[in-house]
């Protein structure tokens, strides 16, 4: 089954937390809804970002683009494993993603954010 989604309506977690419905309304203007496990959100979640990349290149025909959100604040916390911190990068408007993260990887993005070369077009990887 193939449906149009003309507008979003709301976003919400089942009071259990094990789903997440998704409103909206379709093409002709009917309320519907989709109801997701918290897996399935997940990796919808992890999908979506390059969705949106390749959607976008491909819309404007341009392999460099990359759909970017404005960071706002980032926190930077311990975790309960004591090889991993954790690092949560957060926008204006709400949007917050947490990434664990090991000593090493940290010790380098560290160095590179430390970077005065950000003027240059490089990317730093690891």
């Amino acid at each position: 089954m193939e449906i149009e989604s003309q507008s979003l309506t709301a976003c919400e977690v089942a009071p259990d937390g094990n789903t997440v419905v998704l409103g909206f309304t379709d093409s002709h203007g009917k309320p519907a809804h989709i109801r997701l496990s918290l897996n399935q959100i997940g990796a919808l979640a992890m999908t979506l970002p390059d969705l949106i990349n390749k959607a976008l290149r491909s819309r404007y025909g341009d392999d460099t683009l990359r759909y970017a959100y404005p960071l706002a604040s980032w926190t930077v916390e311990r975790s309960s494993d004591p090889r991993t911190g954790m690092i949560t990068l957060s926008t204006t408007d709400g949007f917050s993603v947490c990434f664990s993260v090991e000593r090493e990887l940290r010790q380098t993005l560290a160095t590179a954010l430390a970077s005065d070369d950000l003027c240059e077009p490089y990317q730093v990887m690891n």
